[in-house]
């Protein structure tokens, strides 16, 4: 893969050395790693380090909430009924188990219902909205997903049943008739953060609903572990007030998870007490969407509500069985359409790709579609047929806006929705090779050069010597991370090679080699992932007494007991030039196309 260094927009000197001096004189490239945050004060400082609830913004900001909350009260003093309905992804059943929760522990009568990914398809449907009026539930409380169901609102209004949705993809240019619509994203909606999950969203609600009531400010602490799990899950920024849930969510699983969580971490063999963005979005998150893509979606949000270690124990062992079905779905769907994908390149100059068949399942579809992104570095969109109609799930690749790609093939399309890098759709399956034609093209007008190249974004050059104690454990409070808050990448340049570079990993894909800056400086262990392709520039360098430029991350490795620092690697090239690290005092430009 051929990668684009790009260096961040270097602050000016003096702003970095005012920010550096109020931090007890913090090494530079750390507080540019700051700066690129948009953190440049050292209150702003105290609040990224120091998250904290009652930094979180008035839930009564919202558009609608004042009317959602309102009619959930009066629900809970009518003695109504409330079905709470979500997505069957992450984000949809930690939605539902956080509501669900709530209204019970106020005293709410109320049930769940997650659709049925191939009887029912994605969204609000009918059959729902059925299934809350044979339950006697007068309130839908409607979960990631609703912003689209114009049709399906009609429906509930004319069954007499209320709707409230709280959802966090686009909105259409005309919204359902509901009750109340809990969306960031709507136009009329002043809410200083859009970028909630639906999780999020519905912690809001949770948020305010407790405000209402008087109920203490800890009343809401107990749900941020589902909170940080949809936004670890759903890839959304890490920043405002996602950074804040998450990272108190973080900490509360580390501390105190709830029985589900930790029988889950027991069976995947996951220490809760070291959890992690990199935890969640590995190891969570696809045991709980396991169960929406191969079976019910139920056992996840039962899991997630468990209160008995018996059926936490269950629920934990059934998400662990059908992920490992799940697996063998994937590797099956991802060898057919890897291949597909592959001819379809060959034969002609593609912007990017539709594939496809109608034996894939649909559980599978949408990490497929993740997976050729990251092989070709195309947008992509997988299609498989339920019940006679082609329905599928879109990725997209940095700076290409999938909503918009599919606005303009909407012609062809039956419905879609989602987000910028992420969205599914439905259509006729004798619409798909137009469709397929359609979002070539527009794809194509949407795509430049650069585009088609990935980039990785430097924070700042950093000589190696600078790595110490202090340095690290500054550097950690920099988690969770995540969009918009990616571990800091640094450039370290004219690096020695130490010792003899060797490939690792079962497929010898993975590199293992170790750096120093000088003949007299530490020495540092490297390790770099799908790097093997690098070996003769690294072994050039060793044998040569050459040397190289490195862009890299710092993890810490443990093994035995033992913690160490070590360098992961991004990229590499062999040096141009012995001349020493630049400073991170001057602007630096760098645009390289370097091979991995």
């Amino acid at each position: 893969m051929k990668y684009r260094w790009e260096f961040r927009d270097t602050p000016d000197f003096e702003s970095l050395a005012e920010l550096s001096s109020a931090l007890n004189d913090l090494p530079h490239p750390l507080t540019a790693s700051l700066i690129h945050r948009s953190i440049e004060s050292l209150e702003e400082a105290r609040l990224f380090f120091r998250p904290s609830l009652e930094e979180l913004f008035d839930p009564f900001l919202m558009a609608d909430m004042e009317k959602a909350v309102d009619r959930i009260i009066e629900a809970k003093v009518s003695d109504e009924r409330i079905l709470v309905y979500g997505d069957y992804d992450v984000d949809g059943t930690t939605s539902v188990a956080l509501i669900v929760s709530f209204l019970r522990t106020i005293g709410v009568d109320c049930d769940y219902f997650i659709p049925d990914r191939i009887e029912n398809g994605y969204g609000l449907s009918n059959a729902g909205i059925d299934f809350a009026k044979q339950s006697d539930c007068s309130l839908i409380v409607a979960l990631d997903c609703g912003i689209t169901a114009v049709e399906e609102a009609s429906y509930a209004m004319q069954q007499s049943v209320d709707l409230i949705i709280c959802d966090h993809h686009t909105p259409p240019a005309t919204l359902p008739e509901a009750f109340a619509i809990l969306n960031p994203k709507r136009i009329d909606c002043t809410y200083p953060f859009k970028e909630l999950s639906a999780c999020g969203v519905g912690f809001k609600l949770v948020q305010a609903i407790s405000q209402k009531l008087s109920l203490p400010s800890s009343s809401i602490e107990s749900y941020l572990d589902l909170a940080a799990l949809s936004i670890g899950a759903d890839i959304v920024p890490v920043e405002s007030e996602n950074r804040i849930l998450m990272s108190l969510g973080i900490e509360r699983i580390r501390q105190q998870p709830r029985m589900g969580i930790r029988q889950l971490a027991i069976v995947a063999g996951l220490d809760t007490t070291q959890c992690s963005t990199g935890q969640i979005v590995f190891g969570f998150a696809p045991r709980i969407n396991a169960a929406g893509r191969v079976e019910s979606a139920d056992t996840a949000v039962d899991l997630l509500l468990s209160e008995n270690l018996d059926d936490a124990r269950r629920n934990a062992n059934v998400l662990e069985e059908l992920n490992d079905r799940r697996r063998t779905l994937d590797h099956a769907t991802l060898e057919q359409a890897s291949a597909m994908a592959e001819r379809m390149f060959l034969s002609r100059e593609r912007h990017g790709v539709v594939l496809y068949d109608d034996r894939w399942h649909p559980g599978v579809i949408g990490i497929t579609a993740s997976r050729i992104v990251e092989q070709f570095y195309r947008p992509a969109i997988m299609l498989t047929c339920v019940d006679g109609v082609a329905k599928g799930s879109a990725r997209s690749i940095h700076g290409l806006n999938i909503y918009d790609v599919l606005s303009s093939c909407s012609d062809l399309l039956i419905q879609f929705g989602g987000h910028d890098y992420a969205a599914g759709m439905s259509l006729d399956v004798d619409a798909v090779d137009a469709f397929r034609d359609k979002f070539n093209e527009e794809v194509g007008k949407r795509m430049s050069a650069e585009l088609m190249i990935p980039g990785i974004r430097i924070d700042s050059p950093l000589d190696l010597s600078e790595i110490d104690g202090r340095f690290w454990a500054v550097l950690k409070q920099f988690e969770p991370f995540g969009p918009a808050n990616s571990r800091p990448v640094f450039l370290g340049t004219s690096l020695q090679v130490v010792g003899q570079p060797r490939t690792m990993g079962k497929s010898q894909n993975h590199i293992r080699f170790a750096v120093r800056s000088s003949h007299k400086g530490r020495v540092f262990k490297v390790i770099g992932f799908n790097m093997a392709g690098q070996m003769n520039v690294l072994k050039a360098a060793h044998f040569d007494k050459g040397t190289i430029d490195l862009l890299f991350s710092i993890e810490e490795n443990e093994w035995k007991g033992t913690k160490t620092i070590e360098l992961r690697a991004r990229d590499l090239r062999a040096s141009e030039s012995k001349s020493p690290p630049a400073q991170t005092t001057e602007r630096t430009a760098l645009l390289v196309d370097s091979k991995s």
